[in-house]
């Protein structure tokens, strides 16, 4: 998958849903609630702020991860799991809007063990 396509959600139809508040499920377990999300073109992500599981910590996931959002539960599915989450780049407050640091992200998420799945 090229790294652009990792910043666009799969389905159209949960580009214009705020997800914000929605709770994130990875593919072995639940992971937090979303924090922020963007529908920007080629550049989309979530936020989840993912409390207790990783002490507080948020991280960026490309809006390419999520497998499916279940609109009814108001659950977002990723096909990750925790453990390749919580070992992402990690999340800077400062720097996560820009290109650098989501080329970071993109790359890591696009040489994952789920990248496969993305193709």
């Amino acid at each position: 998958m090229a790294t652009t396509d990792m910043w666009t959600y799969r389905d159209t139809a949960w580009s214009g849903t705020n997800l914000d508040g929605f709770e994130v499920e990875a593919s072995d377990g639940g992971i937090g609630k979303v924090d922020e999300a963007t529908n920007e073109v080629g550049g989309s992500y979530i936020v989840v702020d993912t409390g207790p599981w990783i002490f507080g910590k948020k991280v960026l996931l490309p809006a390419g991860v999520i497998e499916t959002v279940d609109l009814d539960e108001q659950k977002v599915y990723v096909n990750r799991t925790k453990d390749e989450i919580k070992n992402s780049p990690e999340f800077d407050e400062n720097s996560y809007r820009e290109p650098t640091y989501r080329e970071n992200v993109g790359s890591y998420y696009g040489r994952g063990p789920g990248a496969d799945d993305l193709t």
